[in-house]
């Protein structure tokens, strides 16, 4: 029975217009998926506070000079050298 009509798969041709359609028509072949990967960037700003201190040392320098200043005294001094008198001669 199956090899019956010109087709050789059953009664598959229309007999009002004598075309044929597909024959035996069966349940449809799932093919595999086919997976799209659809890559999307998003760019995001994120702010970031970095503190900076500056601390200032003030460094006061002082160089020490030295310039003697000289002085001068005087003193007199006075030596009598007394030999005796007149009469130490007269001996």
């Amino acid at each position: 029975m199956l090899f019956n009509n010109r087709w050789g798969w059953g009664n598959c041709c229309k007999p009002c217009c004598n075309q044929c359609c597909n024959p035996c028509q069966s349940d449809p072949v799932m093919e595999p998926v086919i997976t799209k990967c659809v890559e999307k960037e998003f760019c995001h700003e994120v702010p970031h506070i970095c503190p900076i201190h500056t601390h200032v040392v003030n460094r006061h320098i002082y160089n020490h000079t030295y310039t003697p200043q000289f002085t001068c005294s005087e003193e007199n001094q006075v030596v009598n050298n007394d030999q005796g008198n007149c009469c130490n001669f007269v001996r």
